[in-house]
């Protein structure tokens, strides 16, 4: 725990994130076991499949460096998932990061033939040290409309803020979710096209997401409930 936040207040913001998530009908639980999230999220109807970045099987999700947040409606079925990791990029940068795969593989020769990442967002170069990857957001169909993006990125926010205090923490996302407004009311305050053009044939993977990110003064900001 870092930037002087307590386990005390931490205990606070989970417990305000559990409240607002109630009024909206969703039911939240924290966790760290991966093979546990993947067995939920691959079983989910409409949702993509986990990428590697928080799939055990390619990634090194060690405790207390990775979490996730899946909230459950009154009839206990769940209708949100999303997950955060930090790496420590101290001796490199973002664009290096996304690029040699170990943001998707601890061993990045694991890929598989065809693999590649290229980045072409210029702020990456300088996005370094400690940094949070905040990715796997699904929300249940009949769950959206309700104003609920803008709770979902703040409850990552404040437990990635309260955990690790990163020096930044960012997304890839499509096209759309810039299109549509979504990634401003997530709390996202910056973005740059073309931030990962991801190749992963063994996985079915074929993107050109958008890189969005906030400074860690920027995500120190959302640690207080209004």
């Amino acid at each position: 725990m870092q930037n002087n936040v307590t386990m005390l207040e931490m205990a606070k913001y989970i417990c305000a994130a559990d409240a607002l998530a109630r009024k909206s009908g969703l039911f939240i639980a924290i966790g760290e076991d991966f093979e546990e999230y993947v067995g939920i999220t691959s079983r989910l109807p409409g949702k993509p499949p986990t990428t590697p970045n928080f799939r055990p099987d390619c990634s090194d999700l060690k405790p207390g460096k990775a979490f996730w947040i899946i909230g459950r409606d009154p009839q206990g079925k769940v209708a949100h998932v999303q997950a955060v990791r930090v790496h420590d990029l101290s001796n490199t940068n973002l664009a290096e990061h996304l690029e040699s795969l170990r943001a998707c593989f601890a061993d990045p020769k694991k890929a598989g033939p065809g693999s590649s990442c290229n980045c072409y967002a210029p702020t990456a170069r300088s996005i370094t040290n400690l940094v949070a990857y905040h990715g796997d957001v699904w929300l249940r169909e009949d769950f959206r409309g309700r104003g609920l993006s803008a709770f979902i990125g703040r409850i990552a926010f404040r437990l990635a803020g309260a955990k690790w205090s990163p020096d930044f923490i960012y997304a890839l996302v499509a096209g759309w979710n810039i299109e549509k407004g979504i990634i401003d009311r997530y709390g996202y305050l910056h973005r740059e096209p073309h931030g990962s053009v991801l190749r992963l044939p063994a996985h079915g993977i074929d993107d050109d997401d958008w890189l969005v990110w906030l400074t860690r003064d920027e995500l120190l900001t959302t640690l207080s409930f209004t």
